[in-house]
């Protein structure tokens, strides 16, 4: 058994990655208090065949552990608890926030960004005195959203406090390894890399921009230009669904460096888009320009004159969209590249990291449009808008 918190099993697929998880976290059923959560990051994930719960079913029936279905938690006669998860976006992690665990196992781990990763961490908790370890177990394979955070933190470098052990299909006597790779012969070049060679060095489906890009530093400079930029891309959360998000991006611009200050991002109903604009707009102050992309047709342009209201004594300018995100972000990703961009120490760092590092393979965008919208706004103070107003 691996003495350190954090280990990664993966590489290749089929190679039992599952088993192994559920293996190590029934290691301490008999020990009374013990409990361990396995996560995936959807319920349907979680509850497919052959997926965690289903070979847990098939392991567990027939003994003494008990299935509680409300809770998804097998309990065991020790009293022990083996409890099935899913951090389907931002925020569900918060479910977990009095709760204590000696063994955490993500499913997946590139599916998860790293923020969620290391809250979950904070629940590995024991008494005093009670001798199980502490464990933070993860399988996966190369590729997903989490591809380039994973990779750097166990595989290059390879740390020794966080194992990395490659998996193999040899290692799954079990699966009829050549009719497998029939499978995966269907998949693109890089997909075959991920999942037949457990290749983490294959591009990961063409991103763009490389998270050694943006360096944190601990505080802003003083001086130069700000903006507030909003995107309001999302809409409100609805089980099983995982819709855009709204952000509004703060940055600035000094002797040609560009700083990201500060992310708000949010799932918020209708009825909370305008009070967090205009908190945010209070705690940021009156030397901020407030900018905010207006979507094309007069369904756009009401809701921009509407958001101008809100914001009544503050500087706002209305951005009409032109083009595709792509495209529009990459001055801001040229200059990223050029060593001019950083960021400033926050709690929303990881997720914008995963983010930006991941597009266009990433489900999401909303905080690449507004990092961007905000760097091109920063770009084109001097020579204005075709369409503005000033509160």
């Amino acid at each position: 058994m691996l003495p350190q918190i954090e280990a990664l099993y993966g590489g290749q697929a089929g190679g039992g990655k599952s088993d192994a998880l559920l293996m190590a976290a029934l290691q301490y059923v008999d020990v009374p208090g013990y409990a361990a959560l396995l996560l995936r990051r959807t319920y349907k994930e979680l509850s497919l065949p052959e997926a965690l719960m289903d070979r847990a079913q098939a392991w567990l029936s027939g003994t003494d552990a008990k299935w509680h279905r409300q809770s998804y938690m097998w309990q065991f006669p020790s009293g022990a608890t083996l409890t099935f998860g899913y951090l389907d976006n931002e925020g569900t992690e918060l479910q977990y926030q009095s709760a204590a665990f000696q063994f955490i196992g993500f499913d997946e781990l590139t599916q998860f960004s790293e923020r969620l990763y290391r809250y979950m961490s904070s629940r590995l908790r024991r008494l005093k005195d009670v001798m199980i370890p502490l464990r933070m177990r993860s399988g996966t394979n190369p590729g997903g959203e989490g591809h380039e955070w994973v990779k750097a933190r166990f595989i290059s470098p390879r740390n020794i406090e966080r194992p990395f052990i490659p998996a193999t299909l040899a290692d799954n006597p079990h699966l009829d390894a050549d009719e497998y790779r029939k499978s995966l012969a269907l998949l693109t070049p890089v997909e075959r890399a991920w999942f037949e060679q457990g290749d983490w060095d294959a591009a990961p489906g063409g991103t763009i921009a490389q998270r050694g890009w943006f360096p944190i530093i601990e505080a802003a400079p003083v001086g130069g230009r700000r903006v507030r930029f909003w995107d309001f891309a999302a809409t409100a959360m609805a089980k099983g669904k995982d819709p855009d998000w709204m952000v509004g991006t703060l940055e600035s611009e000094l002797a040609k460096k560009y700083t990201v200050e500060h992310v708000v991002r949010g799932r918020f109903a209708p009825g909370d888009v305008e009070k967090v604009v205009r908190n945010t707009a209070d705690m940021d102050g009156r030397g901020i320009t407030i900018l905010m992309e207006q979507e094309p047709g007069s369904s756009g342009k009401l809701f921009t004159d509407r958001m101008i209201k809100v914001l009544a004594g503050y500087t706002v300018r209305a951005i009409p969209s032109t083009g595709d995100k792509i495209h529009r972000a990459m001055p801001f990703i040229a200059q990223a590249q050029a060593g001019n961009v950083q960021l400033v120490k926050g709690a929303w760092n990881s997720a914008w990291i995963d983010e930006i590092t991941s597009v266009p393979v990433s489900a999401h965008d909303d905080q690449w449009d507004s990092a961007a919208g905000a760097f091109n706004g920063l770009t084109q103070l001097s020579g204005g808008w075709s369409r503005g107003a000033a509160g």
